[in-house]
């Protein structure tokens, strides 16, 4: 057996474990945290549906042609209202060779419900698509041409491979068997389905009355805009290098005053970046200095100082 499967192994017994322990006591909770998951299990399942399938170009850092697969998917939330933030996901992006070149895939889920809206409204459709451009600029970093067409097909790939990729199962929901140990492990099982979700932050639009006939235009808000409540946590990250001034890891230490439990707490961390949110009182996302490796990385609440101690080992 591959000492992979052996770990995994391992992380499966402890949660059971932990299942065990919460169980015995804390049975309100261990009821709960059950019965949530039956409620959620078959919408937390269902495959995102293809939309539509844009072709344009990366111009930088590296020229590339670029396919961005939009879709519908019940995992995000709709719009509260008109007037609230639309929920957007951004997927990693995942590069392909075919005989014909090298091209990448970046996939962008919305809820179903604004999808259906835009396909009765071009304007809203084309705003939808201008945006998803803006904030696959804005969260990777890249530069594309934002002129581009639609594809004859919905989908560049597969769905399964669209689903992983959102879901970031090839990347976070991997990293997070390492992220959560022992007693953090149920703590944020249910946050690695939910969250994160995506190795990146959600981005979130906010929907305006345009005109006397309702006409809807999206323009994207930050999240102090979102949450106005929300406070960022004081914290601490230091890059630790060995005597020969290489870096080794990454050490952050969040303090989190009057939190006095790991469940309220949703942590998601990719190679480049790092979001946690507390409950309705903290969020904070970093920009990380180096490269880590998610599968490596651990963290550990200290319950009595109200302090969250992440460790990120370099990729």
């Amino acid at each position: 057996m591959k000492a992979s499967s052996k770990g995994l192994l391992t992380q499966i017994s402890q949660f059971w474990n932990m299942l065990d322990d919460l169980a015995e006591n804390d049975p309100e909770r261990y009821k709960n945290f059950i019965e949530q998951e039956l409620k959620d299990g078959k919408q937390l399942c269902v495959d995102p549906e293809p939309q539509l399938c844009l072709q344009t170009k990366i111009l930088n850092p590296k020229e590339k042609i670029l396919f961005i697969n939009l879709c519908q998917w019940k995992r995000i939330p709709a719009p509260q209202s008109a007037t609230h933030p639309v929920p957007i996901r951004v997927g990693r992006p995942e590069d392909f060779t075919e005989a014909s070149g090298s091209y990448t895939v970046i996939d962008v889920a919305y809820n179903p419900g604004v999808l259906q809206a835009a396909e009765k409204d071009q304007e809203i459709k084309d705003q939808l698509i201008k945006m998803a451009i803006h904030c696959i600029e804005e969260r990777l970093h890249f530069t594309l041409a934002h002129s581009y067409h639609v594809t004859s097909f919905k989908i560049k790939g597969n769905i399964q491979r669209m689903k992983e990729n959102l879901m970031g199962i090839k990347t976070d929901f991997t990293g997070f068997k390492e992220i959560m140990r022992t007693g953090d492990a149920l703590e944020k099982i249910r946050s690695s389905a939910e969250s994160e979700l995506d190795h990146l932050p959600q981005v979130l639009l906010t929907k305006n009355q345009a005109s006397g006939k309702g006409r809807c235009l999206i323009e994207e808000i930050s999240s102090s805009e979102i949450q106005v409540e929300v406070k960022k946590p004081a914290y601490e990250l230091k890059v630790v290098k060995d005597q020969n001034e290489k870096p080794l890891k990454i050490e952050l230490k969040i303090q989190l005053p009057g939190i006095n439990s790991v469940s309220l707490c949703e942590l998601s961390v990719s190679e480049v970046d790092l979001l946690i949110e507390v409950s309705e009182k903290y969020r904070l996302y970093l920009n990380l200095p180096e490269s880590v490796n998610t599968e490596m990385t651990t963290a550990k609440f200290v319950r009595n100082k109200s302090v969250l101690f992440i460790t990120m080992p370099l990729a």
